[in-house]
């Protein structure tokens, strides 16, 4: 799945079109690198995202095309959650 699909359908981000600029500013890295927003994500990869104050790191757990609102965050575990000064 792509990444700003995957962003979308998770609900990390409300809309894939603002996942599409998040990614092209260079604030979304997937294993470590700095990720496109086609790039593929996969159940296993780590994503951390810079939210101007805020930086989250996650693990992918399931890549399916379409969930239910309360089934999103099912789609991924939060490793890590820092406060950026």
């Amino acid at each position: 799945m792509r990444l700003d699909k995957f962003l979308k359908v998770s609900r990390i981000i409300k809309r894939r079109t603002l996942a599409k600029e998040v990614c092209e500013g260079g604030r979304v890295s997937l294993n470590g690198r700095t990720a496109k927003p086609g790039a593929e994500v996969k159940p296993g990869d780590i994503l951390e995202l810079d939210f101007g104050t805020k930086r989250v790191k996650v693990e992918v757990i399931s890549t399916p095309p379409t969930v239910r609102a309360d089934q999103a965050k099912d789609l991924y575990r939060t490793v890590e959650e820092t406060r950026v000064l």
